[in-house]
């Protein structure tokens, strides 16, 4: 009797049904279905990557599957579950250890679809179906060069690299997260090695051109027996075989799977023929990416740790006087001309007669008779005035970091005039620096700080700038009861969660995988660090945190830009000089109970003192629908105002101030006089605000009283410019003699400072 075995068969459609299911759990989520267990919410994307990550082989049967709720969401205009699916499904094709042409075809010919329609579906459509183009000509490219940027390894056809920079302040968050973070990010960049990580891409590569003809058993064996030297002959083969073929026009696959069948064949053919079956298609595990993790104790922190990512200690001759010239360094502003950004000059006395003719023969350019046209040229006057100069900013300094792909080394100066120098060759940004942010609102508004005198110092001296691509991330996470409180702000509500991670809810809002991927870890992520300690903690920790961020990182390429505002403030003392400075998402006023408004003006009538509040004159450009600037002044009493650049919803503009100012309205009654309390809102990009008693009042910005000033009676808030257009708008002014609109360059420059914070969607109206 013949009994029918369910076997194989069976198994898939299992397999398959499983994976469907939690697809389908995972749009649920995003409808606003949360699981009924709250420890799994922002787990289902992270938990269907791993049962992938366990059995590779069911990879196609993920694609597959994402494929068709693709197309079934386009047809049934569900567009939020799109650009969803397509991030897991990108991210489960690139570790798949292979992927039949046909279904790398459809999901092509669908992100093709998606150039039809609005931002930013047809951003993430054009980016995805170029990658996709390159992986069906190319298998394995997208691992690779993910895998070689990621961990540095040192590439000619390929020399870009990435690096994850991790900041977290530590006044606003506990100890213990502190060192949990420390703790899981070190055994990330410490689990993988070089050696390691070329030889996955050598069999990634391999496998997903040659498919299930690869013996990976038998190539990963012949790969650890081989000396490092060797190792990385094959992997530059590998690297050379696939770069050549994907900068090809009309390139073949054909041609390209002949090449590595002969690389393939040649790693082993050292090695004794093997009678076991082929065991199918095997993972290669994606490594996590280069992840650093920094206290932010210093304001130039950050300017520190990019140029020493692009020019390593390792590369100078002293790096102990560097170390101490990065520590001594100080922030200078950009020229004297530019009004955001005044800059103090240094004046030396010169001794000699300016003139070059007149000055000794130096060491390094002998004397030797000149003709009377080169005497004639030089006869012309030196600069008199000196820039002191910065350890870390010399010539020296900055052109020894540059030697590389892309850039020329520096050739010895030409002190005489009219000795053309020889072209430089354009520079590369082979360098990508993603910094993330872990915190609440308060650390962001360092990072505006940060950025603000980044961009200013990339003015005066470009060095960053061609060299480097800066992304910035950010992942909430709220300290413990335990926070300082010193960190805590003049508002009294602004100490809960939601009103100190007012960015993330509003990004939250504008991308739903944002809200379920990141925003989720507000929460999580203190809870994880407290847990006790034990091997089910670690299997969590040591996974989930590094996977999120390093997921994040990789799919997160959409940026949201908000507006940085500058504020300039003026004391009570007129000894006191006006201080300058920025904010990214509150600015808070409050009145100063310290002193009595008799002691300021002790001639005013005594009718004028009753009630609270001070009396502010208020200035500011309305908006309008129009977009003409209308000015409107106003005075009034008030208590204390606030203003946010966080809008309520996404449907409001970015770059408008939403002003909040406590009016104290006196009224008249039989009982006598009382006062109450109104909100007089307002919405603008520019306003000035005075105290006309002169009574001070305390300002504290995003949130933060350690960014507090007292004794303000004044204070200026306009949109943050870009220092680059600063500077080139006073060289404009200097040949034209009345101010006019922007002309020239000036005309194509970004006026304002954005800081672009990147998620997976960007705002999806």
């Amino acid at each position: 009797m013949l009994c029918c075995n369910p076997g194989p068969a069976m198994e898939s459609a299992e397999v398959e049904s499983d994976i469907l299911r939690r697809v389908r759990t995972l749009l649920r989520e995003l409808d606003g279905h949360h699981p009924a267990c709250q420890r799994d919410r922002g787990m289902l994307r992270w938990t269907l990557h791993k049962k992938i990550d366990q059995n590779p082989s069911n990879s196609p049967i993920l694609v597959r599957i994402l494929v068709k709720e693709l197309e079934r969401a386009e047809r049934g205009d569900y567009r939020h579950y799109i650009i969803p699916l397509l991030h897991t499904l990108m991210y489960a094709l690139i570790k798949a250890p292979c992927i039949s042409d046909e279904l790398c075809s459809r999901v092509y010919d669908f992100c093709k679809k998606l150039l039809t329609l609005p931002k930013p579906f047809c951003t993430i459509g054009l980016d995805y179906a170029a990658r996709l183009k390159m992986e069906r000509t190319t298998p394995g490219m997208l691992y690779q060069r993910m895998v070689i940027s990621e961990q540095s390894l040192r590439s000619d056809p390929y020399p870009y690299q990435e690096k994850i920079f991790i900041f977290a302040d530590p006044e606003l968050l506990s100890e213990a997260i502190c060192k949990a973070l420390l703790t899981d990010t070190e055994a990330a960049r410490v689990s993988q090695s070089p050696r390691a990580c070329m030889c996955y891409v050598i069999t990634h590569t391999v496998q997903a051109a040659l498919g299930e003809g690869c013996d990976l058993s038998a190539l990963r064996t012949r790969l650890q027996g081989m000396p490092s030297s060797e190792v990385e002959h094959w992997f530059q083969e590998v690297v050379m075989a696939v770069e050549c073929t994907g900068s090809q026009v009309a390139a073949d696959r054909g041609q390209h799977v002949e090449r590595l069948q002969s690389i393939y064949s040649a790693i082993l053919s050292s090695s004794p023929p093997g009678d076991a079956p082929l065991e199918g298609l095997q993972g290669t595990p994606l490594p996590n990416p280069n992840i650093s993790f920094h206290l932010w104790t210093e304001d130039d922190q950050l300017w520190k740790e990019l140029v020493l990512f692009i020019r390593p200690l390792s590369q100078s001759c002293e790096p102990d006087r560097l170390s101490q010239d990065l520590d001594n360094f100080e922030i200078q502003d950009i020229i004297s001309d530019c009004e955001c950004c005044e800059q103090t000059r240094f004046s030396v006395l010169s001794t000699d007669s300016g003139i070059e003719r007149d000055l000794p023969p130096s060491a390094e350019e002998p004397f030797a008779p000149c003709s009377a046209d080169t005497e004639q040229s030089r006869l012309h006057r030196k600069g008199g005035i000196k820039k002191k100069p910065s350890p870390l900013e010399s010539v020296a300094f900055l052109q020894t970091g540059c030697n590389g792909p892309g850039a020329k080394p520096a050739a010895k100066v030409q002190r005489r005039v009219g000795i053309p120098t020889e072209p430089t060759a354009p520079l590369l940004r082979l360098h990508t620096a993603r910094i993330v942010l872990l915190g609440d609102d308060r650390i962001l508004g360092r990072l505006a700080q940060a950025y603000h005198s980044l961009r200013k110092r990339e003015t005066r001296r470009v060095f960053l700038t061609p060299r480097l691509n800066l992304q910035f991330y950010y992942v909430p996470v709220t300290g413990q009861p335990g926070t300082p409180a010193a960190a805590v702000s003049l508002n009294p509500s602004a100490t809960s969660p939601e009103e100190l991670c007012e960015v993330a809810a509003y990004l939250g809002r504008a991308d739903p995988w944002y809200e379920s991927n990141i925003n989720t870890l507000c929460h999580m992520i203190p809870k994880l660090a407290t847990m006790p300690s034990s091997p089910s903690k670690h299997l969590v920790t040591d996974l989930f945190i590094t996977d999120v961020i390093a997921y994040y990182v990789r799919m997160g390429a959409q940026p949201v830009c908000f507006q940085v505002y500058a504020v300039k403030v003026f004391f009570s003392s007129s000894a006191q000089e006006p201080a300058e400075d920025v904010f990214l998402t509150e600015l808070c006023a409050q009145v100063q109970d310290s002193i009595s408004s008799r002691e300021v003006n002790p001639t005013k009538k005594k009718t004028t003192l009753d009630g609270p509040g001070i009396d502010l004159t208020v200035t500011y450009r309305k908006v309008v629908v129009s977009d003409r600037a209308k000015e409107v002044s106003l005075s009034l009493r008030s208590t204390g105002l606030s203003m946010k650049a966080i809008p309520a919803n996404t449907a409001e503009d970015l770059a408008c101030l939403n002003v909040n100012i406590t009016e104290v309205v006196r009224i008249n009654n039989l009982s006598g006089r009382s006062f109450s309390t109104v909100a007089n809102k307002l919405k603008t990009c520019n306003i000035k605000i005075r105290s006309t008693e002169q009574r001070p009042f305390t300002l504290c910005l995003d949130k933060d009283s350690r960014r507090t000033y007292r004794s303000v009676v004044s204070l200026e808030v306009s949109p943050c410019l870009e220092p680059s257009y600063c500077l080139q708008k006073s060289r404009t002014m200097k040949f034209s003699l009345q101010e006019a609109e922007d002309v020239g360059l000036v005309k194509y420059m970004p006026k304002s400072l954005l800081l672009p914070i990147n998620t997976f969607a960007g705002v999806i109206q």
